[in-house]
This record gives structure tokens, sequence and C-alpha cells, in this order.
């Protein structure tokens, strides 16, 4: 619960105002994140507009003026970008290990250009699938990856959850403004319905591109570098000039006696993050990244349109955009509680309050399905599990990236996203055999199967997820390498990494002390 901050090694003041810099470039390195909501708001509103049914669908039965889309078409098209950032993201680790975090953001700023550009000129669909897969795929993955690690890797302990939830937050306005950019053109008989939401995709990768050139690269992945003066002038880059020397040289004592020690008989392979106690991180970092796909939201985000219209839900498109407000409030909710409330328990009642959601309008059409009531319960339920899954989301991939160490994060962190979209994918492909009426007809019914699903993740979070919250990502190591149970992560006090930081300011730690004391001991005898 909230109780008490953990005990932590953190050399900052623990204020807001003191890092309002840092804050503004985590803002920056995640501006491209709206990129990710943007498109499953676009492309499932796609699913649903006549104006790209006449391209990409086929007549109605027994109506020359409607359409319809083949449920194969409609899959590979709403899961060949979640594909694409499946290998993106497994590339993460090497091309970060040489070329670092921002020229990857740069790369796949590039790499949107050209998809959107296909996107918008073509009328293929086998164009359109490998734009999808090949070419968007890879921008969105690394946009997600690399903007995440760099945020990991600059912003204080104690701010981290809030750099995160502005992450969250960039996503949450892309899916508003896909959601509000589609309903303005879902009307129009024309190419011109999708290809005008399509030029938005443009817009945050080019801003984006042009703040990176201001900002520094992490210290962090300079120190493994061996980079040292670099990694000392980008950290001073990060925080303000009103931070006194003695907490700015504690600090990147810590980061860089810390980050030697990591490198101690380790490399950045591979294999490497399978051994030791690197196995036990790579495994909860993988877990609880992984734990987005397990919610159900790839299904409730991807398809919140369609769902909405075949649930006979009228103007679906007005809905979609309600519904998706719901999100961005429940991320902004968490503005609140992030900086108070202990990782474990944020996720645990996310996590339950997802399973609720998924299994209210399962029932509701059980009961009563095609009924005015059931489709009531859908469109609140889908607004419910919005503002549940955001309060939590971000979080998920935060505490991911704060497992690994520091020369292994790249490596572990994208292969942690590489397997949620994956699985990610594994529940856009599928959803249309279970809710599409021409498959299983299942609709809202599909929620059983998800409200499972969080209540596994509830109890694997209870029993094996350490908590680390305010700790450095030194003294997450120090912790992993103490091998302690999950249990006892909250209450620990990490003397290691103290003693780097009171080396730092000329200090006497606990372990100076306790060495004094010995050598008089000795002498004594």
């Amino acid at each position: 619960m909230a109780g008490g901050a953990a005990v932590s090694a953190n050399p900052l003041q623990l204020d807001l105002r003191s890092h309002l810099k840092c804050l503004s470039i985590c803002f920056i390195a995640t501006i491209a994140t709206f990129q990710y909501g943007l498109d499953y708001a676009l492309i499932g509103g796609f699913l649903s507009m006549p104006g790209f049914l006449q391209v990409y669908g086929y007549h109605a039965p027994n109506s020359p003026t409607k359409y319809n889309i083949d449920p194969t078409v409609q899959q590979l098209i709403s899961s060949l970008m979640v594909i694409g950032t499946f290998f993106s993201s497994l590339a993460v680790g090497p091309f970060s290990q040489r070329f670092g975090r921002r020229v990857g953001l740069w790369c796949a700023a590039l790499i949107n250009f050209i998809a959107t550009g296909i996107m918008i000129g073509t009328t293929s669909v086998g164009l359109l699938y490998f734009s999808r897969f090949l070419l968007a795929g890879i921008a969105v993955g690394w946009f997600l990856t690399f903007s995440q690690v760099y945020v990991h890797e600059v912003a204080p302990a104690h701010l981290r959850g809030i750099a995160f939830a502005v992450y969250q937050t960039q996503l949450s306005v892309g899916s508003i403004v896909g959601a509000a950019v589609d309903y303005g053109t879902h009307t129009m008989p024309s190419r011109r319905a999708y290809q005008i939401p399509l030029a938005v995709m443009f817009v945050a990768p080019l801003i984006q591109s042009i703040c990176l050139i201001f900002i520094p690269e992490t210290p962090r992945w300079l120190m493994v570098q061996k980079r040292e003066e670099e990694a000392e002038a980008s950290l001073r880059r990060l925080r303000n000039k009103n931070i006194a020397e003695s907490e700015f040289q504690a600090e990147f004592a810590e980061i860089r006696d810390g980050t030697r020690k990591q490198m101690e008989g380790s490399k950045a392979v591979f294999m490497d993050i399978w051994r030791g106690t690197n196995r036990r991180r790579t495994i909860l970092a993988i877990a609880v990244i992984c734990f987005h796909a397990g919610t159900g939201s790839s299904w409730v985000v991807y398809y919140t349109t369609y769902y909405l219209e075949k649930a006979k839900v009228p103007d679906p498109f007005a809905y979609s955009i309600l519904t998706t407000c719901c999100g961005i409030i429940g991320v902004l909710f968490s503005f609140f509680y992030v900086r108070k409330i202990d990782r474990r328990d944020i996720m645990m009642y996310g996590m339950g309050a997802c399973a609720l959601f998924q299994l209210m309008p399962a029932i509701a059409w059980t009961v009563a399905p095609n009924s005015q009531q059931a489709s009531n319960a859908v469109v609140a339920s889908v607004a419910l599990f919005k503002f549940a899954y955001t309060t939590m989301g971000p979080y998920a991939w935060l505490i991911g990236g704060e497992y690994p160490n520091n020369q292994q994060r790249g490596y572990v962190f994208g292969i942690a996203s590489a397997l949620n979209f994956l699985f990610t994918w594994l529940g856009t492909f599928t959803a249309p055999f279970f809710i599409n009426p021409a498959a299983l007809n299942w609709n809202a019914q599909y929620g059983y199967i998800w409200f499972v699903s969080n209540t596994i993740m509830v109890v694997f979070t209870f029993f094996l997820l350490p908590e680390t919250r305010d700790r450095t990502l030194e003294e997450i190591h120090e912790m992993f390498e103490a091998r302690l149970p999950a249990r006892k992560f909250k209450g620990y006090k990490c003397v290691g990494v103290e003693q780097m930081a009171a080396n730092a300011r000329g200090e006497k730690g606990e372990l100076d002390v306790e060495t004094e004391e010995i050598e008089h001991v000795e002498k004594k005898v």
C-alpha cells in the first residue's frame, strides 16, 4: 500500500521543481509514442469507413450501398503492424548497444515517413500489408521501446513514475486525436476519408526529430560505452543548474561505479541475460511487460468502433471518442497517486479492475444478447476498461525497464516488448474469429477469456513481483544481486550504493565506519 516510502539511496532532492528540465526532456523523448495510440484509433476506425471499404472491402449482400470487409483482410490490416513491432523490438538490443537511444528514435521517424507515404498513395492491398508489417510496425515498435529506455535511464528515481505517466498521456492523446479525426472524415465517400487521417501521422515524428537535436544521449548508455566524460556532461545537461554539486557528484558516482560493477564479468549479449541473477530479472521484466497483452487491451482498443457498431450502439464513432477520453482521464488520475502508491498495488488494483470490466459485458451479452441493455453495458464497460487500463498500463512498462541492469536493459526491454507485441498480435488476430458475425459471433462474451487472464496476473503480481518505487536503477541491481525474495525489496537498505554516493561527497558511509572500527580493534589486539 502507500505506507512508508522505500529506504532509497537517491541523493537528489525528492521534489518536482528541481527536475522540471529533465521531465521536459522526457516529454520530448516520448512525443512519438503519440503514434501508437494514433495508429490504433485510426486503423480501427478505417474498418468501418465507407471510403476505406470501397477500396479494400466488398459490397454487403443485398445492399449495393453498404460495404463489409473480409475477416482475413481485417485481421491482417490490424495485426501485421503488431508483427512488425515484434521483429523491430528484437533488434532494439543490438542496435541500441551500438548506436544509442536517440539514433533509434531518428531511424523510427524516417521509417514512419516512408510507411505513411505508401499507405496514403497506394490502393494495393499487398502494398498496404507491406507498409503495415515492415515499415509501420518497425517505426512504432522503435518509437515505443527507444523512448521508454531513454526515460528509464535519465529520469530521477522518484520521478520515473511521473515520466511514464507523461508517456501514457501522449499515447492516450494520440488515441483521442485518431478517433476525432476519423469521426470528422468517416462520412466522406472517397479515399480522402482515410488519407486525411493518415497525413496526421507525419506530425509527431517530425516535431520529435527536430527536438532530439537539443537533448543528450543517456548517461548510463555512455557509461556502458566507457565514455565517462561524455556521461558526466550528459547528466549535467539533464539536471537543473540549481542542483547542489554534492548531489550531482553523488548521483554521478552511483551511475559510474554502479555501471562498472554491473559490467564486471557480464556482457550485453542474448545468452548472458539468462545467466545467474540476470535470469530472474529477465523473466520478471518479460512477464510484467506482457501484462499489457494479458489484460485484453488489444481487442478492446483496436476494435472499439467495430465492437460498438456490432453491438448496435448508435453513432459508434462518437462513442469511440467518448470511451477514448476515459482512457486519458485514467492516466491523468494516475499522476496523483503514482508517487505515493507502491508499484505492486497499482498493478494489482488496475488488473483487478480490468478483469471486472471484461466480465461485465460478457455477462450482459450472455443474459440478454443483442438487446439495448446489453449494448449499454458494452459502452459502459469499454469506457471503464480504458480508464482502468490506463491507470496501470504505463507502470507495467516502467517496472519492466527497471529490473534489467544498465548494460542489458536494451536487450531485455526489447525482447520483452517483442513478446508483448506478439501476444498483442495474437489478441488482434484472433478477435475477429470470436466477435465477427461471420465467425463465432461471441461478441462481448469474448471478455470471459480476458477475465481469467487478468485474474492470473493479479495472483502473479501478489506473490512474485518485487517493489521498486523510488529506487535508483543501481539500488535495484544491488537488491537483485543480493537475491532478495520479492517481499523484502521494499524495506531493504542498499548499503553498497549509499557508499558510492558518500564517497563522492567525501563523507564516511556505513562501510567506512565499520572498516575503521575493525581496524581500531585489530590495533588494540
